[in-house]
């Protein structure tokens, strides 16, 4: 079988992409040729008075009737999968050759029954060859090409020989053309010449964009694995920097619990601020390593979660947190009929509670933290709502950047990297949902201005 794949091809998902795009776009506009066919047949028969005879008007319905039939087959093919996406199968570009070549016996056929090299459907020819030239390679163009010329040439002989039957356009000629050898001689030398030129700029143009192309994509590809060794050095070292912080944690831990003998008050007091201040740091770490672990995730795993049960886990997971801070932690299931969501619950519980973890976090003594799900259109909405600091507006428009923090949250004293949203707002889209919030929330009171975050989790594209 014929290798068609262009020269300078590194990524043939993209090439066969592109290839499959473009033969389906052959299958389509057939149809409307056909269309386009019939119709000119009716206006020169019956409106212009052209003429034709009856073998003539057989015979390109015939033609039109087999190009319908053929191309009810091309689409039944592409549908039903027959394209292999695989250089030593039948793959999109056989297909488009398969279909070029058909098109140009229709050409060949149209223009000899309408008037041979009186007929305006050589001028086809040149538009075809543009659009071969969109997608094989030179040689072939050029070769077919060729043959059209020949073609040309050869037919017009014969007919002017009266080898074989010249079929004329009609009546639109006083004096035929069809055996004026000086006719003939200009005629196909100009063809020739316009169609060879216009091969020659479209597939300059197109090797050169599709060279471009190859080599952008290389480019980001190389880029991307970059990104992704650069994700994994600074996971490396950011676990290393864990390490000896959690052995600090352990050493504390031993002194605040008395192993060590007798602390006096002010000691326990500064343990106690450098304990709380190791948390900050694995938080902070805990942030690098999740939005790195994020960068470099390729597929999710997503099961049926039931949110209730899994709000409930995280729930006690941050009860002492909320405990200490003094914020009551809620759950309102508004569904009347719950069902799961679809996704990856490691993500999806890291999304949950980044948000309901910032809710505490910036809260104020007595505060409340809401977890609201609702359901509209078949789609899952999770809202954690609070009654704390608030976002600025002049802050909004920032939020999901990495690394941002809002002003509020700066003063607050409360440390942070300014990373949970923006993973919060990746792993949700990766889902194909989608995040916003707004500031005051529905849990707004005096003095407490309220921020409410609000997931779509289980629409279409989940």
């Amino acid at each position: 079988m014929f290798n068609f794949i262009p020269k300078h091809t590194n990524d043939f998902e993209q090439l066969w992409a592109l290839i499959s795009s473009r033969n389906r776009w052959f299958i389509s506009i057939r149809y409307t040729v056909v269309g386009a066919m019939a119709v000119f047949l009716i206006l020169m028969q019956y409106v212009f008075g052209i003429g034709f005879d009856n073998g003539q008007i057989w015979a390109m319905t015939l033609i039109t009737a087999s190009l319908l039939v053929i191309n009810i087959f091309y689409s039944f093919i592409d549908a039903r999968g027959y394209i292999k996406n695989e250089v030593d199968k039948f793959n999109p570009l056989h297909f488009a050759f398969n279909q070029i070549v058909i098109d140009l016996l229709v050409i060949a056929l149209m223009s000899y029954y309408s008037g041979g090299i009186e007929s305006p459907f050589y001028f086809f020819f040149v538009f075809h060859m543009i659009i071969g030239s969109m997608i094989l390679p030179g040689a072939v163009v050029y070769t077919l090409s060729g043959v059209s010329v020949f073609y040309i040439a050869f037919i017009s002989v014969l007919e002017m020989l009266d080898v074989i039957q010249h079929h004329p356009f009609g009546n639109m000629l006083a004096v035929p053309l069809y055996d004026n050898v000086r006719f003939l001689i200009v005629f196909v030398t100009a063809y020739g010449i316009m169609i060879f030129v216009s091969v020659f700029l479209a597939n300059n143009i197109t090797s050169a964009h599709y060279r471009r192309s190859q080599e952008l994509k290389m480019t980001l590809d190389k880029l991307s694995q970059a990104e992704k060794m650069k994700m994994k050095y600074t996971m490396g070292v950011v676990h290393e920097i864990k390490t000896p912080i959690v052995a600090v944690q352990s050493n504390l831990d031993i002194i605040l619990g008395g192993y060590t003998g007798e602390v006096s008050k002010s000691a326990r007091d500064r343990v106690y601020r450098a304990r709380a201040r190791s948390d900050e740091a694995i938080n902070i770490i805990n942030d690098v390593l999740n939005i790195s672990k994020l960068k470099l995730l390729e597929n999710l795993k997503k099961d049926d979660i039931d949110i209730v049960e899994l709000l409930n886990t995280m729930y006690k997971k941050r009860g002492v947190q909320a405990k200490t801070a003094g914020v009551e932690l809620r759950i309102s299931d508004l569904r009347k009929e719950p069902k799961p969501v679809m996704a990856d619950r490691g993500l999806f519980e890291l999304a949950l509670s980044n948000l309901i973890g910032n809710a505490i976090k910036y809260n104020t003594l007595g505060g409340i933290v809401e977890t609201i799900i609702e359901e509209r259109d078949n789609d899952t909405f999770v809202t954690v709502a609070d009654n704390g600091i608030g976002i600025p507006d002049e802050d909004k428009d920032k939020m999901f950047r990495e690394f941002y923090r809002s002003s509020n949250a700066k003063k607050s004293g409360v440390e942070g990297t300014g990373l949970g949203l923006s993973v919060v707002k990746e792993i949700i889209e990766h889902h194909g949902g989608s995040i916003w919030f707004k500031s005051p929330s529905r849990l707004q009171s005096e003095g407490r201005r309220g921020t409410e975050f609000t997931i779509l989790i289980n629409g279409e594209d989940c």
